[in-house]
Formats: structure tokens, C-alpha cells, sequence
């Protein structure tokens, strides 16, 4: 089996960083260096036309978008691992989060990351609304859980990575306690201990 991961430090590739770490999948890891141009090389452009990272390459493969990566690898390695559910209702569910944190949750994040130069003072609220209604949705969900599927799951690796993007940019999570609970229950893994640690 040949699995190639390319990779940026800072960037979405650190959600399939994680991920891969869960999963303890043995792969080849390329760093690129997005400021050198290394994603927008002929080579690099017939592997992904986009031009980013992530990208994952098996067996000659090419498989990119952070998402379709993480459905990819919880289908291929997670089912026997129990970090992905076997197909069903639960998988679907899986899907949804996945989705969800790419579309949905990281849209006003990625308006709130432009809006906050100065002068952008009205985008950058209307960002943090959207965000906060976003981030109710997720609360809600998890009230009386412990995890999104209830276990563990490569769904609350990828999501607890976008919620903790938007950390960084100051989004207010205190009044969304649920959230806040199982950021901490996912911090407490010892992959994202490691990680974060260095």
C-alpha cells in the first residue's frame, strides 16, 4: 500500500494530520511550502488542479478537500478500528458533521478570517452572528453527549479541528457549554495532546 499525505503546517491539512494519528495509518508525509508556490508546480497541479493541501495519494490515487479525505480514510481504515460507524444510519450521521464543519460552519469563518483588518468592522459581526447560530446548532446536538455519535469518532476529530480554528480567531464559545465540554473531552485524546504539545 503507498499512501502519500502533502501537507502545510497551519492549514486544513492538520484536520487529515489528526486524523491520520487516530487512525495510526503508516504513511509517506510530504510537507509543501505554500509560500515558496510548491502546490502551484506542474507536477503538484496534476495531482491537485486546486493547488492546496490537503492531499492524499493512494495507491496512486489522488483524494483531496479535507472532508472527502476524512470520509475517505474512515471508510478504508476507521470501520475496523471503531473511529468510523459501518454503513447505516450512523455513518450518515458521520457524513452530516463532516459536511457540515466544511460547508456550513466554516463559511462565516472563513468571512470572519477576511473581515478582521481594520475597516471590516460590520463583516466581521455579521460573521460572528452567523457563527453563534452555527455554533448553537452544534450545542444543541450535543446536549447530554458525550461525543457527536456518542463515542468517539473520526467526525468529532474533523469538527473539533474547525471549531478550534475559530478559537483562535476569538469567536466567543463560552456561552455554548456543550461545546465547550467536548472540546475538552477531544483535547483530552492523546493524539491531539501530542499534537498540540509540538
Amino acid at each position: 500500500m503507498s499512501l502519500i499525505f502533502y501537507n502545510s503546517p497551519m492549514s486544513t491539512a492538520s484536520i487529515t494530520e489528526l486524523v491520520l494519528a487516530e487512525l495510526d495509518v503508516p504513511c509517506e508525509k510530504v510537507r509543501v511550502d505554500l509560500k515558496k508556490g510548491e502546490t502551484r508546480t506542474p507536477d503538484y497541479l496534476l495531482l491537485n488542479p486546486n493547488g492546496k493541501v490537503p492531499l492524499l495519494v493512494h495507491d496512486g490515487v489522488s483524494i483531496w478537500e479535507s472532508a472527502a479525505i476524512t470520509l475517505y480514510l474512515g471508510e478504508t481504515f476507521g470501520v475496523e478500528k471503531k473511529l468510523y460507524p459501518p454503513p447505516g444510519t450512523k455513518r450518515g450521521e458521520a457524513m452530516k458533521w463532516i459536511a457540515w464543519g466544511n460547508v456550513t460552519l466554516a463559511e462565516p469563518g472563513v468571512r470572519l478570517s477576511a473581515s478582521l483588518s481594520p475597516g471590516n468592522a460590520g463583516a466581521a459581526e455579521k460573521a460572528r452572528v452567523d457563527l453563534a447560530g452555527c455554533l448553537k446548532i452544534l450545542d444543541d446536538d450535543l446536549a447530554g453527549k458525550q461525543f457527536l455519535l456518542g463515542g468517539y469518532s473520526l467526525a468529532d476529530t474533523h469538527l473539533c479541528s474547525i471549531v478550534g480554528w475559530l478559537g483562535m480567531m476569538r469567536v466567543d464559545m463560552q456561552p455554548f457549554a456543550n461545546v465547550t465540554g467536548w472540546m475538552q473531552r477531544c483535547g483530552q485524546r492523546p493524539v491531539f495532546a501530542r499534537m498540540m504539545a509540538g
